[in-house]
């Protein structure tokens, strides 16, 4: 059986050390033991790579760090996740689909990203646009990818009018279409504003998405 604890306070001190300095190998190292050590990767992705990007993002808030640190400690983090793609899509596929985005405006992709490799990890194809996708295009890839569920990234919680109107247009239409939406946004509040929209569901974690979305199929 997997230790689950693995990340524990001082691998997880080390890994943001070098993450802060941009020691990509060291980084590297520590990512590929977990994965050898068949960490879930759910794990992974919540314990090392969210937490220290949301700890990087309060230093640079803070003016502890520079953007610059902030930018090249996002870009090690993308480059990282690609370390688990083996076993993301080695997963048999089932007949469901989804499509994950960040709205226009939106420019933090690594927690969309994640999501949708969730969605991989569990046989869905997760059909990932990326940063800042207009709402046109978007609809366009419902219209070409009939998906099962759309699915929404906030990061920066002064965009939650234009989330809020993006929700009333895809509403409407498509009334039908499941969506979700979560994002670091939402710590600073306003989940109360999805309640209006019957086809729209807040989703904290990782953990739940699998557990309330995925599997709850």
């Amino acid at each position: 059986m997997v230790n689950q604890n693995l990340i524990d306070d001082r691998l997880y001190g080390s890994y943001l050390s070098f993450l802060l300095n941009g020691q990509r190998n060291e980084c590297h190292k520590i990512v590929k033991k977990l994965l050898d050590a068949e960490l879930d990767i759910k794990d992974i992705y919540i314990k090392l790579f969210q937490r220290s990007l949301y700890d990087v993002g309060s230093l640079w808030e803070h003016n502890k760090i520079s953007v610059a640190v902030e930018h090249l400690a996002t870009s090690i983090t993308e480059g990282l996740m690609s370390l688990a793609y083996p076993v993301i899509f080695s997963t048999d596929k089932i007949d469901r689909s989804a499509i994950i985005t960040c709205m226009a405006n939106e420019y933090h992709q690594i927690g969309g990203r994640m999501v949708a490799d969730i969605f991989e990890l569990n046989g869905w194809n997760g059909y990932f646009l990326g940063a800042n996708t207009p709402y046109e295009d978007l609809c366009k890839m419902i219209d070409d990818k009939q998906p099962h569920l759309v699915g929404l990234s906030l990061s920066v919680y002064y965009n939650i009018k234009n989330l809020l109107s993006i929700l009333e247009r895809l509403s409407s239409a498509y009334p039908t279409l499941k969506i979700i939406v979560g994002g670091q946004a939402f710590r600073q509040g306003g989940k109360e504003s999805l309640s209006v929209y019957a086809n729209v569901q807040y989703i904290e974690s990782l953990y739940d998405l699998e557990e309330g979305i995925i599997k709850d199929k």
